[in-house]
Formats: structure tokens, C-alpha cells, sequence
């Protein structure tokens, strides 16, 4: 594998990671908020924000690895 593959593929794992990781927040804020101890809403709509933009982020970062990267299944 060369050294483009293995930067390619570790940008997109990462990538991979943090959606999953803000998915599993979405999934506790939203079904389980009791779960989140004694935060007042504030802070949960604060976690909240902060998860929907870290899934933001990682579905971009994917979205343009796949864009500009044949590798990856992209279009250039």
C-alpha cells in the first residue's frame, strides 16, 4: 500500500470515527436524557449542538475524501 493510501484511508477512518462517535451522543441525548446526570437543559442543548456539528463535520470531511479522491470512490 503507499503511503497516499494509507494517509487516504486513515482521514477517512478518522472521519468514520467521529460520525459514529456524534451519532452514539445524538443517540444518548435524544433517547436517553436521564442518562446525562445532572446537566441543566442548557447543557443538553449545548451537548446537542456540539454532536450535530461534529456529525456536520464528519460527513463533510467524508464527503470531499470521496469527491477528489478516486481511491476512495470519488469522482476525479
Amino acid at each position: 500500500m503507499t503511503y497516499k493510501q494509507e494517509a487516504l484511508d486513515a482521514l477517512r477512518n478518522q472521519a468514520e470515527t467521529d460520525r459514529h462517535r456524534a451519532l452514539a451522543s445524538l443517540k444518548i441525548l435524544l433517547d436517553h436524557p436521564a442518562g446525562i446526570g445532572d446537566h441543566s437543559t442548557g447543557d443538553l442543548h449545548n451537548n446537542l449542538n456540539q454532536a450535530l456539528n461534529q456529525l456536520d463535520s464528519a460527513d463533510s470531511r467524508l464527503d470531499t475524501l470521496r469527491r477528489y479522491y478516486v481511491e476512495l470512490g470519488g469522482e476525479v
